[in-house]
């Protein structure tokens, strides 16, 4: 008894020390992310007619801390995935640590391809579609703070939501997923996708059907590459398992 709580002490000590390296490297990448903050505006806002306006002395602080801490969360991801995978390594075996390793690097880059394909791509549509509806109606004045806060939210959960594939390929690779399981799955991931892509769109349908297609599609994408790994991984383990037979024969012989 006292060895499993030693062990379950040690345990919580690891996690805490990943953790901690984890939010110690998170704030680094704040640091620097604030020292250059006001070039990431000004490139960001680069296309916009005019000035954006302030409410108070405190929004263009808020602005500041927001747009830094977007680019330290993409910069921790690829030291938080190597941190876990530290944690987890013990318990894994030499093959799958090493695969384990593998997929830190695709994290990282996904997450960019998401947050750009929501900055690049559908942000310009959506911002443009609203502020066509209200041409001539009403003069449009964006605020920084109602402006980034409308960007964010339609791009940095594309960040993480690009990183399904990869997520279902690790799985799938460890055997806690299968392609028959999210096939079965399908009709209740789809709920769940569509619900995500309400809650972070603006309230019109143009701007949901723009954020529910990619979701669906990067779900039959996730689906495709299980099937393929899954595929490979029965071919792996029945090819250890003849080889195992022919040695056992050998052996025999």
């Amino acid at each position: 008894m006292k060895n499993k709580e030693q062990n379950l002490a040690d345990h919580l000590e690891e996690l805490r020390r990943r953790i901690i390296l984890t939010l110690l490297a998170f704030i680094a990448f704040l640091i620097i992310s604030f020292i250059f903050v006001q070039d990431i505006y000004q490139w960001l806002i680069r296309d916009l007619n005019g000035k954006l306006a302030i409410l108070g002395p405190s929004d263009i602080l808020w602005v500041y801390m927001m747009i830094a801490a977007v680019f330290a969360i993409a910069a921790t991801i690829p030291v938080a995935a190597y941190q876990t995978w530290r944690f987890v390594a013990p318990a894994l075996n030499p093959e799958e640590s090493k695969v384990t390793l593998r997929f830190i690097p695709g994290l990282f880059l996904l997450f960019i391809l998401g947050i750009s394909f929501g900055y690049f791509v559908l942000f310009p549509i959506v911002l443009g579609f609203l502020t066509t509806l209200s041409a001539g109606q009403f003069e449009t004045m964006f605020t920084a703070e109602k402006y980034f806060r409308f960007m964010i939210n339609l791009t940095l959960p594309f960040g993480f939501l690009f990183e399904m594939p990869l997520i279902v390929m690790f799985l799938t690779r460890l055997g806690i997923l299968n392609p028959i399981r999210l096939a079965k799955a399908r009709r209740i991931s789809y709920f769940c996708l569509i619900v995500i892509s309400v809650l972070i769109t603006p309230p019109d349908l143009i701007s949901d059907v723009l954020v529910i297609v990619p979701l669906l599609v990067l779900y039959e994408v996730s689906v495709s590459l299980s099937r393929i790994v899954y595929r490979k991984k029965l071919l792996q383990e029945a090819a250890l398992e003849n080889h195992g037979v022919a040695e056992s024969g050998q052996s025999y012989s």
